[in-house]
């Protein structure tokens, strides 16, 4: 009885946002079958989400009805995650001929990672003292706030030494087994050096269960446009005006050095390392950009970036198999550089902390510093912000205060931490020869990312 009391109650309190959703679904379906390309069907998706998301604000209604569709999309694509790591990291590195190349790969791709990093707490840091999104702000600290505690040099190791290869998957920390699946891979090397029949049929394992996961990954993609929908709608409806009012100069603050580091950082790696015409490239790293802004998660994007490396921009997938899942692990230039700098300077300035230029130099280093340190631990950002704002003897209340639209601004964090990877892997790829720029060029190749609609 209390099962039929509570799905009427769910009826009932729900009815308008799964009407909402189901007729949306019906629509994008609709389009897919008209074959509208995938990124115009996620960009499609976005923009009803938000539609929907301010009538169903402005009503007034439950949207658990719409949030349940986009939990279940990022349910689907945690599923993935872990296997898909795994796999793809043995591919990659079983590949390779030897070690030597192993060890170019990788501190190309860390080089990388932390350079843009760094470049992005110094963006970040300019743009704040620059908008001084802290003035005239007299915030109370959120009731339900408590600072996270900033983990030990020797835990952080400890949290990325795999000691149960079982456990870690269990739980979803997903560097331990990474460095799991480094050890295997290397090992395989090693023993196909001296005997290349032992390790074949691991090896034709391997590649085998690597296009399995392929193909779970793209029917689990074709769903992309609709958990974008659901996701934004809910987060639409989430936020009110006054919030945003509120805090308005924060978000403005943040979305203005997001973008100065996507144009300038990423465009100018692109047209100057690269050599590849930036809106062309930005064009074909769309999909990774709008999943990255709707799921503010790097590992649900990982899936689809790994696609869009390989199939758009034409980076080899050995390549792409080695720095895109290390990106979702390590890349913050987002979370780990933009967020930190600029939360430092609001709360110097809401609690009227005078920061030197001294201070400057140590956010800058603490925060590249940093971006090492949390990798796989969760929340990325908000342990770095903490690390950022103790290193400085800033409050952490002052994390508190911002703590109301930190999710929308990770939106765009999660972005540019996504496209981060993206554009690393076009750079390595380069330096590496494994980039195919003829294909990159011609404008035929928009492959898509959903096979069918159906």
């Amino acid at each position: 009885m209390d099962i039929n009391n509570n799905l009427l109650l769910a009826i009932e309190t729900n009815w308008l946002s799964f009407v909402v959703s189901i007729a949306v679904f019906a629509l994008l379906y609709y389009f897919a079958r008209k074959h509208v390309s995938f990124g115009n069907r996620v960009l499609m998706g976005l923009g009803l989400g938000l539609l929907a998301g301010i009538v169903i604000q402005n009503l007034e209604v439950e949207t658990k009805g719409i949030t349940t569709f986009g939990s279940i999309y990022i349910s689907l694509i945690r599923m993935l995650v872990v296997p898909l790591v795994f796999v793809l990291v043995l591919n990659s590195i079983a590949k390779l001929t030897n070690l030597e190349a192993l060890r170019k790969i990788g501190i190309k791709t860390i080089a990388w990672f932390l350079g843009t990093t760094g470049v992005a707490a110094v963006i970040g840091l300019l743009i704040a003292l620059l908008f001084n999104p802290g003035s005239g702000i007299s915030q109370a600290a959120a009731d339900n706030f408590s600072a996270r505690e900033i983990p030990t040099f020797t835990q952080v190791i400890l949290d990325l030494v795999p000691s149960n290869p079982v456990n870690e998957a269990a739980n979803g920390k997903v560097v331990p087994l990474l460095i799991f699946a480094i050890f295997i891979a290397v090992a395989i090397l090693k023993v196909g050096s001296r005997n290349p029949e032992a390790v074949q049929p691991v090896k034709s394992l391997i590649e085998s269960a690597t296009e399995v996961m392929h193909q779970v990954v793209r029917f689990i993609i074709r769903l992309t446009p609709y958990g974008v929908f659901a996701l934004i709608a809910g987060i639409t409806a989430r936020y009110g005006w006054t919030t945003l009012q509120e805090l308005g100069s924060v978000i403005v603050t943040s979305y203005v050095a997001l973008i100065v580091h996507f144009v300038l950082v990423f465009g100018g790696l692109v047209l100057f390392v690269a050599k590849v015409n930036p809106l062309r490239f930005f064009r074909k790293a769309y999909p990774t950009i709008a999943v990255a802004f709707s799921t503010r998660s790097s590992y649900a994007t990982l899936p689809v970036n790994l696609d869009v490396i390989t199939k758009r921009l034409r980076v080899s997938p050995r390549i792409a198999s080695f720095v895109a899942p290390l990106g979702a692990s390590m890349n913050f230039n987002g979370c780990g550089g933009i967020w930190p700098a600029i939360v430092a300077v609001f709360t110097a300035e809401v609690f009227g902390v005078n920061l030197s230029f001294t201070d400057y130099i140590i956010l800058i280093f603490v925060s590249v510093i940093s971006s090492i340190g949390v990798a796989g631990v969760p929340g990325p950002a908000t342990i770095s912000t903490t690390v950022v704002l103790t290193a400085l003897g800033l409050p952490l209340e002052g994390m508190a205060i911002v703590a109301g639209v930190e999710a929308l601004i990770d939106m765009g964090r999660t972005a540019v931490n996504a496209t981060g990877t993206t554009v690393t892997s076009l750079l390595v790829a380069q330096s590496e020869g494994e980039f195919d720029r003829k294909a990159f060029n011609r404008d035929e190749d928009e492959e898509e990312i959903a096979i069918s609609p159906a």
